[in-house]
């Protein structure tokens, strides 16, 4: 196996050990802004910002780009999700988060779907490289087989 491969491979392992890792849940408004202010203030150091279901970044943004991100993506949360409580944006660590997931307010899916997969956050701020997510979470094999003879 080539490095190249070797370090693809090892990108994607993290990535998606850190998407199913540990996060705190912003729950206040107030939190929201907080968390923003951490990531603006490490605007400098670069961020990845991926649209889940878009083709994933490959390159770090910086500076005024991701902070005219942050602003945008309040902006829309805020008028989306008409709520007092914020609860859809989770970080790693909210005084030094690394990895961020901020759910689409209009697919947030329902407390019935428990046990059920959870939908994919909209967004993801992260300082790993992501990969196609959608992709990576797709059912094994032997469970869409599994699904496809229910209703035969």
């Amino acid at each position: 196996m080539s490095k190249d491969a070797i370090n693809n491979t090892t990108d994607k392992n993290d990535f998606k050990a850190a998407f199913k890792g540990k996060f705190s849940g912003v729950l206040k408004w107030h939190q929201l802004d907080d968390l923003w202010l951490k990531v603006k203030e490490k605007s400098e150091d670069g961020w990845f910002l991926y649209a889940v279901g878009e083709e994933p970044p490959s390159n770090i943004s910086q500076g005024l780009d991701v902070n005219k991100f942050i602003d945008k993506l309040d902006v829309l949360l805020r008028r989306e999700h008409d709520e007092a409580y914020c609860g859809i944006v989770y970080a790693n660590d909210l005084t030094n988060p690394s990895f961020i997931k901020v759910f689409d307010p209009n697919n947030i899916g329902t407390s019935c779907s428990v046990g059920q997969d959870a939908p994919l956050p909209g967004w993801i701020i992260s300082k790993i490289p992501p990969i196609n997510l959608p992709e990576a979470m797709k059912p094994t094999a032997n469970r869409r087989r599994w699904w496809q003879k229910v209703f035969k």
